[in-house]
């Protein structure tokens, strides 16, 4: 009867971790990695929020212009968005209703550039 073999031999196991244990230990006071240097930013307690001050012109499907609920005609538009840009400097929101024309918030889009205005915004429904 042939003998079976029942144990395994560890030797070569052994010898392959020694030998790996000390490349480690070599290795490991030569890699002198530097962690990251991060700067955590600060928590702030209180964000102050600006409330913007717009001019905010509404522009009916018939083409009419509000302004503050009162009608402007085309001819003074110029004139009420300058004398509105002294309490409102930050800018211009033109809301237009569902079927407005195009061209009328064109219009006011233009005349606001003419007297100055730097910011125009078109709120999208």
């Amino acid at each position: 009867m042939r003998d079976s073999f029942n144990e395994i031999n560890i030797t070569p196991l052994t010898d392959i971790f020694l030998v790996l244990l000390i490349i480690m230990m070599v290795i490991a006071p030569m890699m002198d990695q530097q962690g990251l240097k991060l700067i955590v930013p600060q928590a702030v307690k209180e964000q102050s929020t600006k409330e913007f001050k717009t001019i905010d012109f509404i522009v009916t499907d018939d083409g009419r212009y509000i302004l503050d609920d009162n009608e402007v005609d085309l001819s003074d538009l110029s004139t009420a968005i300058t004398n509105k840009m002294k309490t409102c400097p930050d800018g211009l929101l033109i809301i237009p209703e569902a079927n407005s024309e195009h061209g009328a918030v064109v219009k006011l889009i233009d005349v606001a550039r003419s007297v100055g205005v730097s910011s125009v915004s078109v709120q999208g429904g």
